[in-house]
């Protein structure tokens, strides 16, 4: 089967960079997010991308007004159109999942592939809340996503076959390359990854300047951005949320996440969403 029509849940950082590949891709997409004014604040944001490439010579207007016609808001999903796929792209809140797939379970054609874009939780899991583990598997984007080549694929013990050969003609059609992930916590980048950034938390809180470590590490390493700009790019709410996630699923020290860490999140410093994080991005 060949994915022609997506209904995308989401439309934070990761469910706009999904969109917006989705429509270069000439696929015809339904978005729902329950707070519409971020959905419309998306769409904006994917207008604005697009002029910028246009101003390149990289797009042409005919072509991104019909990228941009291809795009239904929602309010509601229950007016959404009949679709092949459904990308969930929300909080990576487990009982958000879980209630957002009762929902689509209720009102999607018995046939439809559902995706999760979760960084971390299960997919074995999720694809049990989902009622059609057969038709589920994890579909991990990396931000920003129209940048990013990479795409993980996670598949349950129940997905089959089927389901994952579609996704993987999906993510040919949006000229991106898979690998497969195992079903684990973090599954294989953000493993490696979210410790890592981790680690330089716990440089910060022992003394070290931000800029330092960051410094440190695209110079001593040849990173092309320091570990803590790449922290408040992601979300540090996020962050902290997978290695939650990871540090319950493995029950290892070694994922437990920073106290300063906490503690920021805590008081609203998320990174460059919010305003402020390891730096200050108010000005």
């Amino acid at each position: 089967m060949e994915i022609q029509s997506v209904l995308l849940i989401g439309a934070g950082l990761m469910g706009r960079g999904i969109a917006e590949s989705l429509l270069r891709s000439g696929l015809r997409i339904f978005w729902y997010d329950v707070r519409q004014e971020d959905l419309k604040k998306a769409l904006m944001g994917i207008e604005k991308s697009f002029q910028k490439q246009i101003a390149k010579g990289r797009l042409s207007e005919e072509e991104a007004r019909t990228c941009l016609a291809n795009a239904t808001l929602l309010d509601s999903l229950e007016s959404k159109a009949e679709v092949q796929l459904v990308i969930e792209a929300v909080s990576e809140k487990l009982s958000i999942k879980e209630s957002l797939f009762q929902t689509l379970n209720q009102i999607c054609d018995e046939k439809t592939i559902f995706v999760s874009n979760t960084s971390s939780l299960s997919i074995n899991t999720l694809g049990r809340m989902s009622k059609r583990p057969e038709q589920f598997m994890g579909m991990h984007f990396f931000n920003p996503v129209p940048v990013m080549p990479l795409v993980e694929l996670i598949r349950g013990l129940k997905t089959s076959e089927e389901t994952v050969e579609t996704i993987k003609g999906l993510v040919a059609k949006l000229g991106k390359t898979p690998i497969s992930a195992p079903d684990f916590p973090g599954f294989t980048v953000n493993r490696i990854l979210v410790p890592m950034l981790n680690e330089a938390y716990f440089c910060v809180m022992e003394g070290a300047l931000p800029e330092d470590v960051d410094q440190g590490m695209k110079l001593g390493c040849n990173f092309p951005m320091g570990p803590l700009e790449l922290s408040d790019f992601i979300g540090l709410d996020t962050i902290l949320s997978v290695l939650e996630i990871m540090h319950q699923g493995f029950g290892d020290s070694k994922y437990r996440p920073c106290p300063l860490l906490k503690n920021m999140v805590e008081a609203g410093m998320y990174g460059r969403k919010s305003g402020q994080g390891f730096y200050d991005y108010r000005s």
